[in-house]
């Protein structure tokens, strides 16, 4: 979202007209930015969203390289005659886009946008919306600088949106200080209760109900950072995080520099992401997705130190 919008106001100050559309909502922790308000939500508003679509002369996918990631948005932003601008850091894009700016190394689809102005359009019309929207997601996807995409690329990007008046203090609080009291709560009840360690103490694997997510009032993005915990454990390589949505089941994982998650995840939960963060989905359930992954896990032992 923060690549979304951050492109929208930059588009806004040149005075493109254009239009934010995301195919589910997101994380609550997000809706503070600026122009929140103006997002489209496909599933809950269809027909508008396949018009804007369908009249669009630009459709820029960002932080996506596959149109099964946007679900049934995908087969509408297909039929388009727009064209279609990729702009992406996931490995093995599918090829449906008319131009490309692809950077597998990059930290976070957030500095590839602003690479992207940097070479090819003009850096006039960033603005400090722009910025704290692209900041945001600097900060999401690198752990607040602290994962290995961080470079030094990545730092002087952050400074350059502080030069627009971003204030680092303000993106931190309103990401990290504005918890609800029940997720508070959620997130000591699973640190007390779900993780478990197995493979000899190298993976940490955790998992949540559909009556556990309901008892503590779950909205979207309540879980974001869970599965990191499990890393903070002396010797843990993998961390998992199953959890059980109802319509489907959920799973995350995250990693240190030997084990593969984007690879583990593609073999055997239809997933995908970066070698140490990837997710995946199961519609097998939650007892015998559990089960799957205990078994698979054995065949990556060699990945585990």
């Amino acid at each position: 979202m923060g690549s979304s919008l951050g492109l929208y106001h930059y588009l806004k100050a040149a005075g493109i007209e254009s239009q934010v559309i995301t195919p589910t909502d997101y994380a609550d922790f997000l809706h503070w930015l600026p122009a929140n308000d103006n997002v489209l939500i496909y599933q809950e508003q269809k027909e508008l969203c396949q018009e804007y679509i369908k009249e669009a002369a630009y459709i820029f996918c960002l932080d996506f390289n596959a149109l099964g990631r946007i679900n049934e948005m995908g087969e509408n932003v297909a039929a388009s005659s727009a064209k279609k601008v990729m702009i992406d850091h996931h490995q093995d894009p599918q090829d449906f886009d008319d131009e490309r700016y692809i950077e597998i190394g990059a930290s976070s689809t957030c500095e590839l946008i602003i690479n992207y102005v940097k070479k090819h359009l003009d850096i006039s019309f960033m603005t400090k919306e722009m910025g704290e929207c692209i900041y945001t997601g600097l900060i999401t996807d690198t752990g607040s600088f602290r994962y290995g995409s961080t470079t030094s690329n990545t730092i002087r990007t952050a400074a350059d949106l502080m030069d627009l008046g971003v204030v680092p203090a303000k993106i931190y609080n309103n990401l990290f200080d504005q918890n609800r009291l029940d997720r508070l709560q959620l997130l000591g009840y699973f640190l007390a209760n779900k993780i478990e360690l197995i493979e000899d103490g190298t993976v940490a694997l955790a998992h949540l109900t559909e009556d556990e997510l309901a008892q503590y009032n779950v909205v979207t993005g309540d879980t974001e950072g869970f599965v990191n915990y499990g890393l903070g454990i002396k010797g843990v390589q993998l961390s998992a995080l199953i959890i059980d949505r109802g319509y489907l089941v959920k799973m995350s994982f995250r990693s240190t520099d030997v084990f593969p998650c984007n690879e583990f995840s593609a073999k055997y939960f239809n997933g995908g992401g970066h070698k140490n963060a990837a997710g995946g989905a199961s519609e097998e359930g939650l007892k015998k997705t559990i089960e799957k992954f205990k078994e698979s896990i054995k065949n990556y032992r060699q990945h585990l130190g």
